[in-house]
């Protein structure tokens, strides 16, 4: 569908700009797994709330109550639903998984939360299937628009991560099927007012699959100031054996998908000639089996004194900001990164970065200017990255304040938001 240029306001699209609420709908939002999606939903929450918007997020109960919350914390509001894995005969592990990791969810309770929760302009589902199904539901009830986002990939997603998202279902019988078809849940994304990505790749794909919709590219964004201050001391003083040490960062969830042990494999090849490098996995699991995989090969290959996994660190988080400024590069192994929202955090930081060939850093990344890019299947590429980032600082912190101007032109918080509520204003004018 072509874009529109926004038209002149009726009075009620003028009332509902003004006094706009936006209701993020989350498949997943647990403090203590925090991931991508939950930094770009909270920037964009906060970014929001600079242009009048506020922002409630519903999102699944917890079993238990977080110490953290950082949305609630930022003075976003945050409502739990109860919802379910509605697959019969896996097991208990494999149902943790997919909660973690990306399943269906299904939800009774929602369908009212959304009903009759007052005020609400906007829809924004940051998820499909079931609870995207919802979503579009009482959207159409309420006559509001939809958004639909994408954060971790439809179309353009490898088959091995595709794989890997499957894999928890296996051996079980998928009740919830038979509640897909009222929902409309296989229809979200051709029916949603609006999809925004991030990746002009998964962009291309949806407007060849859905040719009439609705589709803008979308960035992530990061507010640049909160990086610019010098947070080395924090990351020194939590993590004190990285003094003195080259400091390799992977920042993200420990998921197979991330592909961290891929380069603990190929961690003693470097070890070797650099013996001061220390590698540094700082975020939560979400993958139990996988990492316990990567705590074997590990011991394993006798590399406990030059890896460090610190756990879940907080968004905005003094430690975990330092550990961007202290690293000499971060390293993106992921299978998949549709985006890759630790690219901006790392160029933010004055940090290059050392990342697999996929869709998002190939979209981000300047080869040679802000990084590099290397290919899986060819280790010897990411060697080489890692000896020049290592063995030329200076070219390296020339990269890395590269990236950073990039950062505050192109990808500042409240820019980018203000661009989202443009979107819906532009929606609220066609329903009504």
């Amino acid at each position: 569908m072509p874009k529109k240029e926004m038209g002149r306001f009726n009075d009620a699209a003028v009332r509902q700009s003004r006094n706009m609420q936006v209701a993020h709908l989350l498949r997943k939002y647990n403090p203590s797994e925090w991931g991508g999606t939950e930094t770009a939903v909270k920037r964009l929450c906060d970014g929001l709330r600079a242009h009048q918007v506020q922002s409630v997020a519903f999102c699944p109960q917890l079993e238990t109550t977080p110490d953290d919350d950082p949305l609630a914390e930022a003075g976003h509001s945050v409502k739990r639903f109860r919802a379910c894995v509605p697959v019969w005969g896996i097991t208990p592990e494999n149902r943790r998984a997919l909660v973690s990791m990306g399943g269906n969810l299904m939800s009774f309770g929602l369908i009212w939360d959304l009903w009759r929760e007052p005020g609400v302009s906007v829809v924004h589902a940051h998820t499909q299937n079931r609870l995207g199904g919802i979503g579009l539901t009482v959207s159409r009830l309420r006559n509001i628009p939809l958004v639909v986002s994408i954060h971790g990939g439809v179309l353009d997603l490898p088959a091995a991560a595709r794989d890997h998202l499957a894999a928890p279902l296996q051996g079980g019988f998928e009740w919830g099927k038979v509640l897909g078809a009222p929902l409309r849940s296989r229809r979200v994304l051709e029916e949603a007012n609006a999809i925004i990505t991030c990746n002009k790749k998964e962009a291309q794909l949806l407007e060849q699959k859905y040719p009439r919709q609705n589709v803008l590219v979308q960035p992530h964004g990061v507010s640049a100031e909160d990086y610019e201050k010098d947070r080395r001391p924090a990351a020194f003083a939590a993590f004190p054996s990285l003094i003195g040490k080259k400091v390799l960062l992977m920042a993200g969830r420990i998921d197979t998908v991330k592909n961290q042990n891929w380069v603990v494999k190929e961690a003693p090849r470097l070890i070797k000639k650099f013996p001061d490098l220390m590698f540094v996995m700082a975020g939560s699991v979400t993958d139990q089996p996988y990492a316990k995989a990567i705590a074997e090969d590990i011991q394993r290959l006798g590399l406990g004194e030059n890896i460090l996994l610190t756990g879940g660190l907080p968004p905005g988080d003094a430690r975990l900001l330092g550990l961007f400024q202290v690293a000499k590069a971060l390293v993106l192994p992921s299978l998949s990164e549709p985006f890759g929202l630790v690219i901006l955090e790392s160029w933010a930081s004055g940090t290059p970065v050392i990342s697999s060939r996929t869709s998002g850093a190939v979209e981000l990344i300047d080869e040679g200017k802000t990084g590099w890019l290397f290919d899986l299947d060819q280790p010897e590429g990411f060697h080489v990255a890692v000896g020049q980032a290592l063995a030329n600082p200076e070219g390296a912190a020339r990269m890395g304040e590269a990236g950073r101007k990039i950062v505050k032109a192109d990808y500042d918080t409240v820019v980018l938001a203000g661009r989202v509520k443009r979107l819906y204003e532009q929606l609220i004018q066609e329903m009504s």
